[in-house]
């Protein structure tokens, strides 16, 4: 039996195995004889054991045992042993091995071998695994062979230079002068690696690069050979002459023509010619066409050329190949920006790619599409993407929704297109939409004001319809609080009216609040709609106040202090309720108030230029770091009032209180401010509540009022929601020494007003202390 058929018998018993634990015990036995015959010395058996070693190592069971047989088996001087050695040192050392080293000085024996076969052996060796130190070692031998007779070794030899140049950069200078010269080789596997070796020596290093544009045109001439070359059995793969070569000749010719005119100039008909004579039917003919549009749009080519580079792309949008058709929207998306009309042109072709079955070509498809948008094709390409949006896969529905706002917002005709828009996608996609989507389509809402019935009417359907798409319900129920009374009139022209009544709209709002599928987030915007209808209904208050009142021993602590807050409205302030749930103003996108997540809590000083409010947020050191000290005000005086709307601000009740000690703020032309101070009446009580209460003296609106205070680091404030300031000091702290500063920010008919004032002492009487000091 020769030796060749118990390789052959091995791997048939190793395949006929019916388990795993069978196939191993084969391979444990194998493993054994084979170190066996290793131990044995030279009995001509070795070869053949180390080849059926590399089979066993394919399988991926352990074969490092076998690695210094092939070092023995390199310096063997017999060329079949030489060979299953380099084959063996390929697959079972690399360069961290440490016994990689002991065959250096073997491969430089080879290099200078008088067999080629040899020499190509070493040299696929050292291009496969050879170290830093085995490349400085043998890089002089592998530059003696560029220049060899044989082009069997100088293509080899060219691959292991680019291999020495990965692994030492610094050699690269070494092999530049030898390949310009390969050039002029008839051998398309030496022209081959000449071309790779030139690339990489390019990317490498500029001055090489400048070096090599001297060479563009023996290289535009090389390419036009291959292009107009009659057919040739060896080089000729589906139509197109040696498609390999023609590759690397167009991506070195983009490398040199990159950012250079004369270069440039030197390949344009080249590349035209390509363009046009290329058969992209075969695989073959669109890469090599893939690479030409590469390199058109890549170098500082003519527009024309340009335009034709996007119409091979826009032809590779009809190909039956998914690869091909997903290669050639990616390239049609890093060029949309500049081409962006040559692009528009094969718009159709790619819309109808968003209805391939492929996810990825979906999702390239898309993105391209988005990128196409513009104020000319709005209306019919959001058509297009809003059908996507409703069969889209659920991955790319986000994606989706995001585009279809962003172009919305850029490019909408009119703003009851732009609501008509987003309605739809909240509709089809609501739970995957974007956080920032809801206060956005109010802040659009409230801004459309002659849409106000409209919208108000469009969404109650969308309502009553369906309450699964949160984003959707929290938009709805903000509307219908704020224009409940819009809809209760049903005259809109803009839509077929429809006879609302105010127990439908209540019953919609509890649906939603009673839902399972309601988020504590929409409860609230439902719950809120409900108090703000008490104002604008009149025949069911008392079916709201009983709804409200249901949620406020609710378990969610957010919903049960609105309804909480909402039922001491109905209570203790009635009279005040229409004014603090009255419909809200116009909201500025920009405003410090609209950040849409941007809290940097900064405040700003205002500009005269233009009314701008003042940010509510954290307060500066309003009691220090002031360059001017600012005037004590007055002693405060005490001021007759009959006004009873000075608790309004303690909505949560329950504590009593002595009745309050008033004295003039300030007074000014447009407004006119009284300070309210009230102790606790509580044993120990360190607590003094203090509230502002502000009123309009002219006949103008004033909007935009803003309240801020301050007191000593020695004390702790806190501002409810509608004003009230409540101190407490500590008890080294007498109440006789409390101070406040006071900042007062209002518009009055487009200007803005800011006014800063210190207390420097409060009435005697609420600041005496109900206890001992300490």
């Amino acid at each position: 039996m020769t030796p060749s058929v118990r390789l052959q018998e091995m791997i048939r018993v190793i395949r006929s195995a019916r388990t795993q634990g069978e196939e191993r015990g084969i391979i444990q036995r194998e493993c054994a004889d084979i170190r066996s015959q290793f131990r044995q010395g030279d009995n001509g058996e070795r070869s053949h054991s180390l080849a059926k070693l590399l089979y066993v190592h394919m399988l991926g069971y352990p074969a490092h045992f076998g690695q210094m047989e092939c070092v023995r088996l390199i310096a063997s001087p017999r060329y079949s042993e030489k060979r299953i050695g380099y084959l063996g040192a390929m697959m079972l050392l690399d360069e961290k091995q440490d016994a990689s080293l002991l065959i250096t000085n073997s491969i430089k024996n080879d290099l200078s071998h008088s067999s080629q076969y040899v020499q190509s052996l070493a040299l696929c060796t050292l291009a496969c695994m050879g170290s830093a130190e085995m490349c400085r070692d043998l890089a002089p031998e592998i530059e003696r062979l560029l220049r060899a007779s044989h082009s069997y070794i100088k293509k080899k030899a060219t691959l292991c230079a680019v291999h020495i140049i990965r692994k030492v950069p610094e050699l690269a200078e070494l092999f530049t002068p030898s390949a310009r010269t390969l050039l002029s080789e008839k051998n398309h596997g030496v022209l081959h690696g000449a071309v790779v070796l030139i690339t990489e020596l390019c990317e490498r290093n500029p001055d090489t690069l400048v070096q090599f544009r001297k060479a563009v045109p023996e290289l535009v001439q090389i390419m036009k050979g291959l292009v107009t070359s009659s057919y040739s059995p060896e080089h000729n793969v589906a139509g197109i002459s040696d498609p390999f070569l023609q590759v690397r000749i167009l991506r070195l010719l983009r490398i040199l023509g990159h950012n250079n005119d004369t270069a440039s100039d030197a390949m344009n008909d080249l590349l035209a010619q390509v363009a046009t004579n290329t058969d992209s039917s075969k695989t073959a003919g669109s890469a090599v066409l893939y690479e030409t549009v590469l390199t058109i749009m890549d170098i500082n080519s003519e527009s024309g050329l340009r335009v034709l580079a996007v119409n091979i792309l826009g032809r590779f949008l009809l190909n039956n190949d998914r690869n091909i058709r997903y290669i050639s929207m990616t390239s049609l998306q890093k060029i949309v920006q500049t081409d962006h009309n040559a692009v528009q042109r094969h718009r159709g072709t790619i819309v109808d790619c968003l209805k391939d079955q492929d996810t990825s070509v979906k999702r390239r498809a898309l993105e391209l599409s988005l990128a196409l948008v513009s104020a000319v094709n709005i209306r019919s390409m959001m058509k297009e993407l809003l059908i996507f949006l409703s069969v889209c896969p659920p991955e790319l529905r986000s994606q989706t929704a995001s585009g279809i706002f962003n172009a919305a917002e850029r490019y909408s005709p009119s703003k009851r297109w732009h609501i008509d828009t987003i309605l739809h996608v909240l509709t089809t996609a609501g739970g995957d939409v974007r956080d920032e989507t809801v206060p956005n389509l109010i802040q659009l809402i409230t801004t459309a004001s002659e849409l106000h019935c409209y919208t108000v009417h469009k969404l109650y359907r969308a309502l009553i319809k369906d309450i699964a798409q949160q984003s959707l319900v929290q938009v709805a129920c903000w509307c219908i609080g704020e224009y409940g009374d819009l809809l209760l009139k049903g005259e809109c022209e803009e839509i077929e009216p429809v006879q609302v009544t105010e127990d439908d709209i209540l019953d919609a709002l509890e649906t939603v609040l009673q839902s399972h599928m309601s988020s504590p987030a929409t409860r609230g915007f439902a719950l809120t709609a409900t108090m703000k209808l008490s104002t604008r209904i009149t025949d069911n208050v008392d079916r709201i106040r009983s709804i409200v009142s249901i949620y406020g021993s609710c378990i969610d602590l957010e919903l049960q202090q609105r309804a909480v807050e909402y039922n001491a409205l109905f209570k203790k302030y009635d009279h005040m309720r229409a004014a603090v749930l009255e419909r809200m103003p116009v909201m500025d996108k920009n405003s410090p108030g609209h950040t849409n997540g941007d809290t940097s809590g900064e405040i700003k000083e205002p500009d005269t230029s233009k009314p701008k409010p003042v940010e509510v947020c954290d307060l500066l050191d309003l009691l220090g770091g002031t360059d001017t000290p600012l005037q004590p005000s007055p002693a405060p005086t005490s001021t007759p009032t009959t006004t009873s709307s000075a608790d309004l601000l303690d909505l949560l009740g329950g504590l009593e209180i002595t009745p309050g000690e008033k004295f003039s703020l300030y007074r000014k032309i447009y407004m006119f401010g009284i300070i309210t101070i009230k102790k606790k009446k509580k044993k120990n009580s360190k607590n003094v509540t203090v509230t502002l209460i502000a009123s309009n003296s002219t006949q103008n609106d004033i909007t935009n009022f803003t309240l801020q205070a301050a007191v000593p680091k020695v004390c702790n404030h806190s501002i409810f929601k509608l004003g009230s300031v409540f101190a407490h000091t500590n008890s080294r702290y007498s109440f006789q020494h409390l101070k406040m500063r006071i900042r007062v920010a209002y518009s009055n008919q487009g200007a803005m007003h800011q006014d800063t004032v210190q207390i420097d002492s409060f009435p005697s009487a609420a600041c005496q202390p109900s206890f001992s000091p300490l």
